[in-house]
C-alpha cells in the first residue's frame, strides 16, 4: 500500500519532460479551424438558407404592332385530298402493260395500263362478221323483193288482160308481201348486229385503262401477269386496282375543333398552317366550311381548310398544326395594344385575374390584370403588367405579394 510520500511524489510535474513540437500543434488548429468552417456551412445551408418556394417564370412578350393577326384557337389535323381514286379496270381480265410509277403525274385519258386483248378481240372479229352476214342477206332480200314486186305488176296488167290466171297474180303478190316483211327483218338484224359491235368496241376499249382525271400517282397496285377485277373474286389473288391518282390542286387541311370552342371559328376565317415536317413554314390559309355534324366519342366538329399556298412539298395524309385567326384589321385601323401573357400564369385571387411578377431580391409582386382576347395558350393583358417583367407559371395558392421564390431547375423550365 502506497504512502502518502509515494502520492504526493506521483502528483509532482516532471519538469524534464521534453516539451510537444510546435508543428504538431499547428496542425491540430488547422484541422480544428476546417471543421469549424465546414459546420458554419451545413449549418448555413441547412437552416440560414431561406426556404422560398420553387416556381418556373417565363416573360411578358409584346403583341406585335405589324399587323400580325391574333390566334384564337388552335388545332390539329391531316391534309387530306377531296379528290382521289383508286383506278380499276371496267372487266376482269389479265395485265399485260402497267406504264405508271409513283409519283408519275398524269393527265386526264393518258393510259395507265393495259389488259390482254384476246377475248374482247375475238367477241369484236365475232360481231364484225354477224354484222357483215346480216348486210349480206339484207342484200339478197332487196333483189328478191325487186323481182317479186315487177312480177306481180307484170301479173297484174295480165290479169286485166285475162291472159293469166287470177290465182297466179295472187300468189305473186303474196310471195311480194313476204320478201318485204323478210326484209324488214333482216334490216333489224343489221342494227342488233351493228349495236353488238359497238359494244364488242367498247369491249376493246375496256381493255385499256385510263386516268379520270389529271393528278399524281400516289400508289401502284398491279404487275404485268396478275388479274385484276373491279370486284374481288376472293382468295388474295385477283387486284382490285391498277394505282391511284390524287388530284393535287384538291388539298386541303381537316382538323377536329372541341365543341367548347366552334362558336370562335366561322366561315371564311383566316388560317395559318404548319406543318410537322417544316415548323418554320407559315402557310396562309382559310375556313372553308363547318361540317354540320359532331362526333360524338371525341366531343369534336370537323372543319374545312383551305390551302392558299400550293406547293410541291404539301402531301396527303401529312400531320398540320393550324391556328385560327382573327380578321385581318382595316388600313388605318388600331393595332391590337397590351402585352402577351402566359395563360397558366394567370390566376383567380378573390374575384380578380392577378398574375405574380418577378421582383428584386427574388421576390414576388402581386399584380391585378386587365385582360383581353385569348390568344391561343397566352393571353392579351391591357394593364397590369409591362412587356419584359418576368410572370411565374401556375403560382400556389399559397405563394402571396411579397414572397420569396428559388427558380426551379432549368430542365423543369416551361420557357
Amino acid at each position: 500500500m502506497n504512502t502518502k510520500a509515494d502520492l504526493l511524489n506521483e502528483l509532482r510535474i516532471d519538469r524534464k519532460a521534453p516539451p510537444e513540437p510546435p508543428r504538431r500543434r499547428a496542425l491540430w488548429i488547422a484541422i480544428a479551424v476546417v471543421v469549424l468552417l465546414l459546420l458554419v456551412v451545413a449549418g448555413w445551408a441547412l437552416f440560414g438558407r431561406d426556404g422560398g418556394v420553387e416556381v418556373r417564370t417565363a416573360p411578358v412578350v409584346a403583341i406585335s404592332a405589324g399587323g400580325a393577326n391574333a390566334s384564337v384557337l388552335d388545332a390539329t389535323g391531316y391534309v387530306v385530298a377531296r379528290r382521289t381514286a383508286t383506278v380499276s379496270s371496267k372487266i376482269t381480265g389479265r395485265v399485260r402493260e402497267v406504264l405508271i410509277e409513283e409519283g408519275q403525274r398524269v393527265e386526264a385519258g393518258d393510259i395507265m395500263a393495259t389488259l390482254d386483248p384476246i377475248d374482247a378481240d375475238a367477241q369484236r372479229s365475232l360481231s364484225a362478221s354477224q354484222l357483215d352476214a346480216a348486210r349480206s342477206q339484207t342484200g339478197s332480200l332487196q333483189v328478191q323483193l325487186a323481182q317479186a314486186e315487177a312480177d306481180a305488176t307484170r301479173l297484174q296488167e295480165l290479169v286485166g288482160q285475162q291472159l293469166v290466171s287470177r290465182s297466179q297474180y295472187d300468189q305473186a303478190v303474196a310471195q311480194r308481201d313476204a320478201l318485204r316483211a323478210q326484209l324488214g327483218s333482216a334490216q333489224r338484224n343489221v342494227q342488233v348486229a351493228s349495236a353488238s359491235l359497238a359494244i364488242a368496241d367498247l369491249g376493246v376499249d375496256n381493255t385499256v385503262v385510263r386516268a379520270p382525271f389529271a393528278g399524281v400517282v400516289t400508289a401502284k397496285a398491279a404487275q404485268p401477269g396478275e388479274i385484276v377485277s373491279p370486284l374481288s373474286a376472293g382468295g388474295g389473288f385477283t387486284r382490285t386496282g391498277i394505282g391511284t391518282i390524287v388530284d393535287m390542286d384538291s388539298l386541303e387541311i381537316e382538323v377536329d375543333v372541341g365543341e367548347a370552342f366552334i362558336g370562335r371559328v366561322q366561315p371564311g376565317m383566316p388560317v395559318e398552317a404548319t406543318l410537322n415536317a417544316y415548323p418554320d413554314w407559315k402557310i396562309p390559309a382559310e375556313v372553308i366550311a363547318i361540317i354540320p355534324a359532331a362526333d360524338r366519342g371525341k366531343a369534336t366538329v370537323k372543319v374545312r381548310i383551305a390551302i392558299l399556298e400550293k406547293d410541291a412539298r404539301i402531301v396527303p395524309d401529312m400531320g398540320v398544326r393550324v391556328s385560327f385567326l382573327d380578321a385581318p384589321a382595316a388600313e388605318g385601323a388600331q393595332q391590337p395594344r397590351g402585352v402577351r401573357v402566359p395563360g397558366a400564369a394567370i390566376v383567380q385571387r378573390d374575384g380578380s385575374d392577378v398574375a405574380f411578377v418577378l421582383g428584386e431580391d427574388d421576390t414576388v409582386v402581386q399584380r391585378e390584370l386587365q385582360t383581353g382576347i385569348a390568344l391561343g395558350n397566352d393571353r392579351q393583358v391591357l394593364s397590369g403588367v409591362a412587356a419584359g417583367e418576368t410572370v411565374v407559371l401556375d403560382p400556389p395558392a399559397t405563394l402571396a405579394d411579397g414572397a420569396r421564390v428559388r427558380m426551379a431547375p432549368s430542365g423543369d423550365d416551361a420557357r
